[in-house]
């Protein structure tokens, strides 16, 4: 009985084992076809002056996307300042207390803001800052993509504290170490790279949205540094210059879509090694 059922279940194990590379190769064709036409189109438009010099205006080639490139890390790095900290915070909070009602209702709240759209996101941020503030900025920008990151650091934050040993507290506390320090000075130390690596994918996630920044940051044409007036950023680039009638517009946004590829390429590289180093 047994060497009748040993061939098929080879045939059983090698069609099983066919079909999980093929679902993988099928899976990987969609990826490879968005950056086969990305690199196709954008890598060609890359330049020194590319980098470094202000969109032209219409009717005139040449340009770059300089204001674009800032605007995009000043966005990142307000959502970053609002929602790495409280992220982090939060994500201690819950992986201590959480088997209270209080506790429980916060993680229900962050995972619903998980699952939220990032349109309605940017609608809240316009209500809440634009509205308030009178006019788009680079504030009510970095508020909504914070908002977006917030999830990811608190879930990640949460998770990581979950494993390290509980030893490593209770010996610091046995040695009459406050619980402050003893999270600040054991705790988080020892689960840094989880943090990071959760810091790091919220950043990614975040780098490329466009519609809460439709709401929010406006954009604008000219290279700004104040968080307070509208500022430009390469997912609204992409946007306005990839949907425009003008061809030379069209070469920038496919040259946009090629630089915020490799940014976020390089960020998810970052947070593998981190990943693999922990």
């Amino acid at each position: 009985m047994i060497k009748t059922n040993m061939p098929l279940r080879m045939v059983k194990d090698k069609a099983s084992q066919g079909l999980v590379f093929l679902f993988s190769v099928l899976l990987a064709i969609p990826l490879m076809v968005i950056l086969f036409y990305v690199v196709k189109n954008g890598l060609g438009v890359m330049s020194w002056t590319f980098l470094t010099h202000l969109p032209k205006p219409v009717g005139e080639s040449g340009g770059g996307i300089s204001n674009a490139i800032v605007g995009t890390l000043i966005l990142v790095g307000l959502a970053s300042l609002v929602s790495i900290p409280m992220g982090i915070f939060t994500g201690i909070y819950l992986s201590e207390y959480g088997n209270t009602k209080t506790a429980k209702y916060v993680r229900l709240c962050v995972e619903v803001l998980q699952g939220i759209p990032s349109i309605v996101i940017g609608i809240v941020a316009y209500v809440w800052v634009v509205v308030t503030l009178g006019h788009f900025s680079a504030i009510s920008g970095g508020v909504a993509l914070g908002m977006m990151m917030l999830p990811v650091i608190t879930l990640s934050t949460e998770e990581t504290i979950k494993l390290i040993p509980k030893t490593l507290k209770e010996a610091s506390l046995a040695l009459g170490v406050p619980y402050y320090r003893t999270m600040l000075s054991v705790i988080l130390p020892t689960g840094l790279n989880g943090i990071l690596t959760g810091a790091l994918l919220g950043i990614s996630r975040v780098a490329g949205e466009t519609a809460p920044l439709l709401f929010t940051a406006f954009g604008s044409p000219f290279m700004n540094a104040n968080i307070t007036k509208p500022i430009q950023s390469l997912p609204l680039l992409i946007f306005n210059y990839s949907t425009s009638p003008y061809e030379e517009w069209q070469k920038l946004g496919w040259g946009a879509s090629f630089l915020l590829i490799s940014m976020i390429f390089c960020l998810s590289l970052i947070t593998k090694g981190v990943t693999r180093k922990r």
